[in-house]
């Protein structure tokens, strides 16, 4: 892996992280002046000061599951733009199992700037796999096992 590769998956870990820490701010400030998010339930939101807002909204309005993510791969459209794709899995509140119903797809777009690599576009949609249970199943296998691992 090279220090590029390395510094994209360090940042959706650390948008994930902002996240499970239910932290708007962080979340917020891993975006681009102008990046845009797409949640789990389709919602969309421009601007990483709106997302910060929106972000802040949400965990005010009730707990949050957190994440657990497997990222599959990171490709470089330009040397100065990436594109990481993920499966995730979520942990509810007071809970220490994956909910199988929960488990999305992530891509995330990040740009290099002055300040590094940021998020241009965060993309999380449900891994239902329609007609294709076993692809379910095996991917809560596996976060399953990741998470047994996290310890």
């Amino acid at each position: 892996m090279n220090a590029n590769e390395a510094e994209i998956r360090a940042l959706h870990g650390r948008l994930l992280a902002a996240w499970n820490a239910r932290d708007a701010k962080a979340f917020g400030d891993q975006f681009t002046e102008d990046g845009e998010q797409v949640g789990y339930d389709g919602s969309q939101v421009a601007g990483a000061a709106v997302i910060t807002d929106n972000i802040g909204q949400i965990f005010a309005d009730h707990p949050t599951a957190r994440y657990l993510a497997l990222v599959r791969s990171v490709s470089f459209v330009t040397a100065e733009v990436a594109v990481l794709r993920a499966e995730v899995g979520m942990v509810p509140p007071g809970s220490d199992d994956i909910n199988p119903d929960r488990n999305a797809v992530q891509s995330l777009v990040a740009v290099a700037g002055p300040d590094g690599w940021r998020v241009a576009l965060f993309h999380n949609t449900p891994a239902q796999f329609h007609g294709r249970p076993e692809a379910s199943e095996a991917l809560t296998t596996e976060l399953r096992a990741a998470l047994a691992a996290a310890g």
